[in-house]
């Protein structure tokens, strides 16, 4: 039982407390960068670029858990020109959300930022969110904001103008559309 305090062993783990240590530390750096500056030169770079490109947008800020708010440059909602025909003279339109970009606080204090892909309520489903990186907020520079939009804006494009020219596949016993595709 001695062994277990050799210096060798005791080195290793003193090397571990110590990185753990370190990184509880830079969780507090990283929380209260967020709290003081941060958060809000996000927002002001995201709301300029928003008056400056003259785009339909706003920035949402979801502060309901402390330490775990977001920063959401958001293209909004609208109608998405397809509507439920409920009667001869109603109409039930499907809102389609136009997509957002997500500055995400982690628990550890680290920026996650990733797309929200564009969808429409009550057709198919939503696809999965796109992480484009995570970041600690003191080496997030404002022209990655710019890279993030850019990546937004491509990727929400070539969502809007989505072609499925592959051919469909087989899966499992029945092809994808069941008994209209069996001879």
């Amino acid at each position: 039982m001695s062994d277990i305090l050799l210096p060798t062993n005791a080195n290793n783990l003193k090397r571990r407390i110590d990185t753990y240590n370190e990184v509880l530390k830079n969780t507090e750096f990283y929380r209260e960068l967020w709290r003081t500056s941060f958060k809000e030169e996000l927002i002001s770079q995201l709301s300029e670029l928003i008056k400056k490109f003259q785009l339909t947008a706003r920035v949402d800020v979801v502060e309901q858990m402390e330490n775990l708010e977001a920063v959401s440059f958001s293209l909004g909602e609208t109608k998405s020109g397809m509507y439920q025909k409920v009667s001869e003279s109603i109409q039930r339109h499907l809102i389609k959300h136009n997509g957002s970009l997500i500055y995400q606080q982690l628990f550890n204090g680290k920026i996650l930022v990733l797309i929200q892909y564009p969808f429409i309520e009550g057709y198919g489903n939503p696809r999965p969110p796109h992480t484009i990186a995570v970041y600690k907020p003191d080496s997030l520079k404002s022209t990655f904001v710019i890279r993030h939009l850019e990546t937004f804006f491509t990727e929400i494009t070539n969502w809007e103008d989505f072609v499925n020219d592959e051919p469909q596949k087989r899966i499992g016993f029945d092809l994808n559309f069941g008994a209209l595709n069996k001879q």
